[in-house]
């Protein structure tokens, strides 16, 4: 997703990438409690490799349907990672605490990132847990317009 510079949707094990157009920006805050995480260890903590697929999307070009939709999916590797390392559990609550719409972590960890209501609530939210969590990486930032 980095390499691609674009909004994806990963599916099955994280392997199958799929391009979303999405007709907004958002605007995030990243969260990193610098703790390793072992993505072999994450996997091996899975209960289960034969999860239901994620809910088919709809209003792509709607920031608030998006966000709605968001909250229907999920990452299942959240719950094992959160058990092997705690601070992925606080950094999401801080995320939460800061006023994001919709909090999740990223990929087996352990960054996880936040969505705000506007870039304005995002950098207020970055400010908040980074002198909450001196030592955590905390970024505000976007998502490219779809015409980057």
């Amino acid at each position: 997703m980095c390499l691609a510079s674009r909004p994806l949707i990963a599916s099955g094990i994280g392997e199958a990438l799929a391009p979303v157009e999405l007709g907004f920006v958002l605007d995030l805050v990243i969260v990193n409690p610098r703790i390793g995480v072992s993505t072999p260890v994450v996997f091996s903590a899975l209960e289960s490799r034969t999860n239901p697929p994620l809910p088919a999307h709809k209003g792509l070009s709607d920031r608030s349907s998006f966000i709605s939709w968001l909250t229907q999916t999920r990452n299942d590797l959240e719950p094992p990672a959160c058990a092997k390392v705690p601070g992925i559990a606080e950094c999401l609550q801080s995320l939460q605490d800061a006023g994001a719409l919709f909090a999740r972590m990223s990929g087996s960890g352990a960054s996880c990132f936040g969505i705000y209501e506007s870039a304005a609530a995002a950098e207020t939210a970055a400010l908040a847990i980074r002198k909450a969590q001196p030592g955590w990486f905390v970024e505000a930032t976007h998502t490219l317009p779809q015409d980057s």
